[in-house]
């Protein structure tokens, strides 16, 4: 029955070759679509990583939740022995520390609500690849009283390299303390919203202006991203019973999440689409293919084969038109994907974010077998009703058909 199916198949080439042309576009739609979706989840969740958020951070409990009132009671007293216990984490590449404030910038002329964050100059140069710095440059070791400003500060106070500013926040002890810094660069990240608040300066600079030796969070990079969800389990097994909370990256940025989910609805819903437009389109050309085959399966019935059997072969041979063109479409887009990811597409910045980028068309094997699969399963879901039609004929009104 396979060999007839087979044979079945190429005998009007140009019916075979329009329906496999059908099945193998809408697979190639779904390669494009799908790998075009993975590339953006895969862009910006290195981007969210590597902008400033880092693969895990270390709070004390309740930091999340209550540290924007009072943050001076979830410091890190002694973060030396958090520190040790991280390091030695599988996975762990590197682990820094911030502390963080709020207070008011002043350029002398008017004052701004900042975010400020106290950091290691040459740790997070390495954790902030998708930091990029607009004009001046970045943080240094070397440096006390730098600072550099987000893209939004800059522009809200007209600040710029060799510019002044002065910061004043509340210490733990309710005082006011008040330092003054020199601008070294502007820098823009992944956030809209981080840039137009955000001032950093080095993490020792930010503790003489707070009046305390602690942090506020531990940031920790880690030399496999996949591996998140399997350290973030390790770390909270050796570090909650003690007091501290430790958040994977994907839990911080709630921006990714809507975002993935957003994507994901769309892409089911594309692919819903693709499968009806396919079973729709295969199914006129096996109605006809049926009906233009009345006469032979009637003259099968004669001869003695049973009427599952009828069935059987032409969902067999749709099967096959299934698989072929499910085939074709896979290799066509493979190279169709790899030749647009070789160009590129420039893409505008997505919401929130004052950063554009270039996508690319990303080969995930679980896309390409999805969209073999719907090529597959839309020739088969096409073919019942026809294959029930064609098992279900009356033999003698058959026949006449061969006359």
């Amino acid at each position: 029955m396979l060999k007839l199916a087979f044979r079945n198949i190429f005998r009007n080439r140009l019916r075979t070759g329009l329906t496999l042309a059908a099945i193998s576009t809408g697979v190639i739609a779904i390669i494009i679509s799908g790998g075009f979706v993975e590339d953006v989840f895969v862009q910006l969740r290195e981007a969210t990583i590597h902008s400033r958020i880092g693969h895990l951070q270390v709070f004390r409990h309740g930091y999340l939740e209550y540290g924007r009132r009072e943050p001076s009671r979830y410091l890190f007293s002694q973060p030396q022995a958090v520190l040790d216990t991280i390091r030695h984490v599988p996975h762990v590449e590197m682990v820094m520390t911030r502390l963080n404030f709020f207070g008011l910038a002043n350029n002398s002329r008017a004052d701004l609500p900042i975010m400020g964050e106290g950091i290691e100059p040459a740790k997070e140069a390495r954790l902030g690849t998708s930091t990029s710095i607009v004009t001046g440059r970045a943080l240094q070791e070397a440096d006390a009283f730098s600072a550099v400003i987000g893209e939004g500060v800059a522009a809200a106070l007209h600040l710029g390299p060799g510019s002044f500013v002065t910061l004043m926040v509340n210490t733990p002890e309710g005082a006011l303390n008040t330092l003054e810094y020199e601008v070294v660069g502007v820098f823009r990240t992944f956030s809209k919203e981080y840039d137009d608040r955000a001032v950093r300066i080095p993490l020792s600079s930010a503790q003489e202006l707070m009046f305390t030796p602690s942090v506020h969070s531990i940031v920790v990079l880690l030399d496999d991203t996949t591996a998140t969800d399997t350290v973030t389990m390790m770390m909270r097994s050796k570090l909650e019973p003690n007091g501290y909370v430790v958040k994977p990256w994907h839990e911080l940025a709630d921006f990714y999440q809507k975002t993935e989910a957003l994507y994901r609805r769309q892409m089911g819903a594309l692919q819903f689409i693709i499968l009806i437009m396919l079973v729709l389109s295969v199914a006129s050309t096996i109605n006809m293919v049926v009906y233009e085959r009345t006469g032979e399966f009637g003259t099968l019935l004669a001869l003695g084969l049973r009427r599952n059997h009828i069935f059987k072969l032409v969902l067999l041979e749709n099967a096959l038109l299934g698989l072929l063109g499910s085939l074709l479409g896979v290799g066509v887009g493979v190279a169709l994907a790899s030749a647009i990811s070789g160009v590129g597409i420039a893409m505008p910045p997505p919401p929130g974010s004052n950063v554009g980028y270039i996508a690319t068309i990303r080969l995930v094997p679980w896309v390409l077998a999805l969209a073999a699969f719907t090529g597959a399963l839309a020739a088969i879901v096409a073919a019942v009703l026809p294959a029930r039609r064609a098992s279900r004929l009356s033999v003698v009104n058959a026949l006449r058909h061969n006359i």
